[in-house]
């Protein structure tokens, strides 16, 4: 009877082992470490934008080396732009000097500069992806925590 617990633990355990290894591939397989977070801005409204920013900031002052990327698309894209009607502008270059990664959706610029006749100007540090959605998913594969504010 004790040899058949025994066995009954081991077989136990070997189960646990066997779901722990999947789960580590399913979530990149250990890829990263530490805290990685795509943040995700996708409507125009002001405190909205201005609640992401203040979440990548205070995520850093907790976990300094934390791989932080803010995606923008569709309504929530102009936090990107370069010029005077971006009030988060100079917020954005400053976090983009603190390693937190910027990125503007390819789709909604070229929707932007078929409206508008021209593409819009990135600020410094802004990089354009092909698509938002697309990103965000791409990150979350890789094991990125997402946030929408």
């Amino acid at each position: 009877m004790y040899k058949n617990w025994i066995i009954m633990l081991m077989l136990g355990l070997m189960v646990v082992m066997a779901q722990c290894g999947e789960t580590s591939k399913a979530s990149g397989g250990g890829q990263l470490k530490g805290h990685n977070i795509v943040i995700q801005i996708s409507d125009d409204n002001a405190r909205t934008k201005k609640i992401a920013l203040n979440n990548a900031a205070n995520v850093l002052k907790e976990w300094p080396q934390a791989n932080i990327e803010i995606v923008a698309y569709g309504p929530g894209i102009g936090i990107m732009f370069r010029g005077k009607k971006n009030k988060f502008r100079n917020r954005v270059k400053e976090l983009s000097m603190n390693n937190i990664r910027f990125s503007a959706c390819g789709n909604t610029m070229r929707h932007v500069a078929k409206k508008k006749g021209r593409m819009p100007k990135l600020l410094k540090g802004v990089k354009q992806v092909k698509a938002g959605v697309k990103r965000i998913v791409e990150l979350q594969e890789k094991g990125y925590s997402y946030i929408r504010p």
